[in-house]
């Protein structure tokens, strides 16, 4: 197998809440979420990747924002 690239494009909403759950995973035991370790790389990647390219991590209203995406994302009831 190849060690080809797989590119995943994701709104700014579910970057911006997907970013926050890796986030609090992160901060967990991952060994107690997550049973292969050989998935804790491609999970910091994905997470680093989203951290780069998320201004909104750094900005003084990101409560607001996440919870915004947050609302935008979840289905209609």
């Amino acid at each position: 197998m190849s060690d080809s690239q797989v590119t995943i494009k994701l709104t700014s909403d579910e970057a911006l809440v997907l970013s926050h759950w890796l986030e609090r995973l992160q901060m967990t035991d991952l060994s107690r979420v997550v049973d292969d370790p050989a998935v804790w790389a491609p999970i910091h990647r994905i997470a680093g990747t989203l951290d780069k390219a998320l201004p909104e991590l750094f900005a003084p209203d990101y409560d607001q924002r996440l919870e915004a995406a947050r609302q935008r994302l979840r289905p209609e009831d």
